[in-house]
């Protein structure tokens, strides 16, 4: 599929290694007008230049935040405004794991904040722009590692903090979302979907203590036989440009064809109490 995304803007976070500047790198190749996101500046200035030197395109940009603090999203989302007049496709790509339980800035637990509150609020922030420059289309990425959220401890303070059950609780609260946002969006002309980025190679875990010896061997032996980001990033691509998704919305994808999740994210009640939580926990209610 040799799609033309000449004169589209697409926004990706995470994008200074593994999937997300994959991500970047194909969507770059086809034309598109990159804006990629990362915390460090030395990390994301070189990961440009790489695209810069690989693809010949030199419609990048950088902007800088910290996704774990809302402040930084809200600069982040401003700072987008004042340097891009559309945006046609947002990729919520960002994502960690931590080994232990701390809270961000803002009061947050980690993982909740940067694996689902940074999309949540990043995508209200940027929701009238992805509206006016429609068909547009949102991407998040969701895994379905975990089959349900505890809403009665979301955040861990109740249960034993685990690094990887916090990881894939937060994730699959971008399923949620995913399905709720679409609902609410219906007839304006911007679709939301999730993909499950598969299982490749990358950087999770390796500062995880104990849980990230785990995922390193997990990661040293898949090494020999598991796809490298490059071939995960095909996914992302397909969600972003596909011609035949064009007004297909509210759908879970791994690589191009649609999946179940698990049986709490079709709920709508659990979909709408997650979407409040989330709405308080960044300011947004009211």
């Amino acid at each position: 599929m040799n799609t033309d995304l000449t004169g589209q803007t697409v926004l990706i976070t995470g994008a200074n290694s593994g999937l997300g500047k994959a991500s970047a790198k194909a969507l770059a190749r086809l034309g598109a007008t990159v804006v990629m996101v990362c915390r460090n500046p030395a990390a994301g200035e070189a990961a440009r230049q790489e695209i810069i030197a690989e693809t010949g395109s030199s419609h990048t940009d950088l902007l800088l935040a910290d996704l774990s603090s809302q402040a930084d999203i809200r600069q982040l989302a401003a700072a987008f405004r004042n340097r891009h007049k559309n945006l046609h496709v947002l990729v919520n790509n960002v994502g960690g794991s931590f080994p232990q339980r701390r809270v961000t800035t803002d009061g947050i637990e980690y993982s909740l904040a940067v694996n689902h509150l940074a999309s949540f609020l990043l995508t209200h922030l940027l929701l009238d722009v992805l509206i006016a420059s429609a068909p547009a289309r949102v991407v998040n990425v969701g895994t379905r590692l975990n089959t349900a959220i505890d809403f009665d401890d979301l955040q861990f303070e109740k249960r034993p903090y685990r690094g990887l059950q916090a990881y894939s609780q937060s994730k699959l609260g971008n399923l949620h979302f995913t399905y709720e946002l679409s609902r609410r969006l219906q007839n304006t002309g911007v679709t939301v979907n999730c993909v499950h980025p598969g299982v490749f190679r990358s950087n999770l875990g390796k500062d995880e203590g104990d849980e990230g010896l785990f995922l390193r061997l997990i990661s040293f032996l898949g090494a020999l036989v598991l796809p490298d980001a490059d071939q995960a990033a095909k996914r992302i691509v397909y969600l972003a440009t596909s011609p035949e998704l064009s007004g297909v919305t509210g759908r879970y994808f791994a690589g191009q064809r649609q999946i179940q999740s698990p049986p709490q994210t079709y709920d709508v009640a659990a979909n709408q109490r997650l979407w409040q939580i989330s709405e308080r926990l960044t300011g947004l209610a009211g």
